[in-house]
Protein backbone atom coordinates (compact mmCIF):
# COMPACT_ATOMS: atom_id res chain seq x y z
CA UNK A 1 0.00 0.00 0.00
CA UNK A 2 1.72 3.17 -1.33
CA UNK A 3 1.38 6.14 0.79
CA UNK A 4 -0.35 4.49 3.84
CA UNK A 5 0.22 6.03 6.85
CA UNK A 6 -1.48 4.11 10.25
CA UNK A 7 -3.81 6.46 12.17
CA UNK A 8 -1.70 5.23 15.44
CA UNK A 9 1.33 2.66 16.06
CA UNK A 10 1.93 2.07 19.35
CA UNK A 11 5.61 1.14 19.23
CA UNK A 12 6.49 4.24 17.11
CA UNK A 13 3.32 6.79 18.88
CA UNK A 14 3.68 5.52 22.69
CA UNK A 15 3.54 7.83 25.49
CA UNK A 16 7.10 8.37 26.24
CA UNK A 17 5.98 8.19 30.32
CA UNK A 18 3.08 6.48 31.63
CA UNK A 19 1.13 9.04 33.68
CA UNK A 20 -0.91 8.24 36.94
CA UNK A 21 -4.42 6.84 36.57
CA UNK A 22 -6.14 10.26 38.09
CA UNK A 23 -3.87 12.33 35.94
CA UNK A 24 -4.60 9.94 32.34
CA UNK A 25 -8.24 10.34 33.20
CA UNK A 26 -8.46 14.00 33.79
CA UNK A 27 -5.63 14.37 30.69
CA UNK A 28 -8.25 11.99 28.22
CA UNK A 29 -11.17 14.03 29.46
CA UNK A 30 -9.81 17.29 28.83
CA UNK A 31 -9.30 16.46 25.09
CA UNK A 32 -12.67 14.60 24.27
CA UNK A 33 -13.73 18.06 25.35
CA UNK A 34 -11.21 19.80 23.09
CA UNK A 35 -11.66 17.78 20.05
CA UNK A 36 -15.56 17.46 20.57
CA UNK A 37 -15.75 20.78 19.45
CA UNK A 38 -13.91 19.60 15.85
CA UNK A 39 -15.73 20.53 12.65
CA UNK A 40 -17.63 17.19 11.52
CA UNK A 41 -17.25 18.92 7.63
CA UNK A 42 -13.63 19.51 8.00
CA UNK A 43 -11.42 16.89 7.09
CA UNK A 44 -8.38 18.36 8.42
CA UNK A 45 -10.01 18.62 11.82
CA UNK A 46 -11.25 15.51 11.87
CA UNK A 47 -7.75 13.49 11.38
CA UNK A 48 -6.27 15.84 14.39
CA UNK A 49 -9.38 14.98 16.51
CA UNK A 50 -9.12 11.06 15.69
CA UNK A 51 -4.92 11.13 16.50
CA UNK A 52 -5.22 13.25 19.52
CA UNK A 53 -8.39 10.46 20.72
CA UNK A 54 -6.16 7.53 20.10
CA UNK A 55 -3.42 8.48 21.41
CA UNK A 56 -4.61 9.81 24.53
CA UNK A 57 -7.10 6.55 24.60
CA UNK A 58 -3.34 4.77 24.41
CA UNK A 59 -1.98 6.78 27.21
CA UNK A 60 -4.85 6.12 29.33
CA UNK A 61 -4.98 2.55 28.67
CA UNK A 62 -1.34 2.43 29.36
CA UNK A 63 -2.06 3.82 32.86
CA UNK A 64 -4.92 1.11 33.71
CA UNK A 65 -2.27 -1.64 33.30
CA UNK A 66 0.30 0.15 35.33
CA UNK A 67 -2.25 1.05 37.82
CA UNK A 68 -3.38 -2.98 37.86
CA UNK A 69 0.34 -4.10 38.07
CA UNK A 70 0.50 -2.33 41.31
Amino acid sequence: MSGYTPLFEPEKDGPVYVRDLASARERARAVLAEKGQANLHDQDEMIRAAYGLAHVLAGLLDALDADRAR
